[in-house]
């Protein structure tokens, strides 16, 4: 693997003419507008539901342009969404069933008319996100490469933290000239330098331990050995020599010379039979294995026999849980304005949080309804169990109370 070398050790070139021009890479095409015009957006007029009326969580049925726009107007919510997750329309050019065939939503913009009117609403997100507010804009190998240059001219380049790459479903026996298409997109953004961060953590297996923690001490705790040197030279006490010995060359040691005796008396130093010093890492101070940007384990809810909707293109509760538990805190405002099933909004609901949705179609309404009243039903190697527990609420019910507005007439 290839190890990049630190700008301070490593005299920077002059630039090349024409090269990191101020603003970076653009995607131009016809009728891209301007974002003050954008931001200008008249704001939709709503009317709250006689039957839902309870609660500060905040569900649309209505265009989320103009519910944007209202939103962003409200100086009670303007900058102050914690999260956004949106799973917009992939530009397939399709229409799309529930599991019941009923309409749920037509795919019909492509091209230029799609990525103007997806840029439009993630104009209006940036202005509602908080200081430390975060973005995740999922999309699969269609549209994904064309709104990540749109996000970097929104959100800056400097605010792109990962692509997620996502596996979406099981392989697929394709009879065409192509390799199988299993993964969709994730493009993680935040507004500032300064965003909530809550490392997502994976729980440790036993095999994992045994690969990654090979040695036990002489109580049984398992442990691992890590250099105790770092790339870089230094001309403070931590470049200095320690045991009669110097860093390797081009490198420090990770601690001062009198921690690295402290951490030796300890027994947490250990030397190998030529003499060579490493760190020993204990299993019991992880608290999990750091998830990565791929995700192999949380495919579609109907690709894993769990509980659904049967709203199609629904979105795994786990998955929305991960992202909601990593980039906001318990009384944090969640958005989603591609609400669908409402599967970011139950995920917000059982972590407390406070949660608006939006979507026009009349199928999601009907089903986010459905799911807060009802839960979902199990599917798969699952339908076969006892009646009474075939359906199951996936949320906390302390903060399903919500209020459902609806575009007046």
């Amino acid at each position: 693997m290839a190890v990049g070398i630190p700008k301070r050790l490593y005299p920077l070139q002059p630039r090349q003419t024409g090269e990191n021009l101020p603003g970076g890479f653009r995607l131009e095409y016809a009728g891209k507008k301007h974002p003050v015009e954008i931001l200008a957006t008249p704001a939709g007029h709503y009317q709250t539901s006689r039957e839902y009326c309870r609660g500060n969580n905040r569900l649309f049925h209505a265009d989320n342009l103009g519910a944007l726009a209202a939103l962003a107007h409200d100086p009670a919510l303007a900058g102050k969404i914690r999260l956004v997750y949106i799973d917009p329309p992939f530009a397939t050019d399709s229409a799309f069933e529930s599991r019941q065939q009923q309409h749920a939503y037509d795919d019909h913009l492509t091209g230029t008319t799609f990525v103007e009117a997806l840029r439009e609403r993630l104009i209006l997100i940036h202005r509602l996100l908080a200081d430390d507010g975060s973005l995740y804009l999922h999309l699969d190998s269609r549209m994904v490469f064309h709104m990540r240059l749109i996000l970097d001219e929104i959100f800056g380049e400097q605010q792109f933290r990962n692509c997620i790459t996502r596996k979406k479903c099981n392989p697929k026996n394709y009879t065409r000239k192509t390799y199988g298409t299993t993964a969709d997109y994730i493009l993680f953004y935040t507004k500032t330098d300064q965003y909530v961060w809550n490392r997502a953590l994976e729980p440790w297996d036993e095999a994992r331990i045994l690969k990654e923690y090979p040695c036990s001490d002489e109580q049984g705790r398992r442990y691992k050995k890590v250099p105790v040197h770092a790339p870089g030279v230094r001309n403070g006490e931590t470049g200095k020599l320690w045991r009669g010995m110097l860093p390797p060359p081009g490198k420090h040691w990770q601690y001062t010379p009198d921690k690295l005796d402290e951490m030796d008396a300890r027994g947490e130093i250990y030397w190998s039979p030529t003499g060579n010093p490493r760190r020993k890492v204990y299993l019991e101070n992880s608290a999990g294995i750091p998830v990565q940007d791929i995700w192999l384990d949380m495919k579609d809810a109907h690709n894993q026999n769990i509980q659904i909707t049967g709203y199609p293109t629904e979105k795994n509760l786990a998955m929305l849980e991960r992202i909601i538990e990593a980039s906001s805190n318990p009384g944090d405002w969640v958005l989603d304005c591609y609400a669908g099933s409402g599967t970011t909004l139950a995920a917000a609901a059982s972590l407390n949080r406070q949660w608006i949705g939006i979507d026009r179609s009349d199928e999601a309404i009907k089903t986010i309804l459905h799911r807060f009243e009802n839960g979902t039903k199990r599917m798969g190697d699952f339908v076969n169990t006892p009646a009474k527990t075939n359906t199951l609420p996936l949320f906390n019910a302390s903060n399903t109370d919500f209020t459902l507005f609806v575009e007046k007439k």
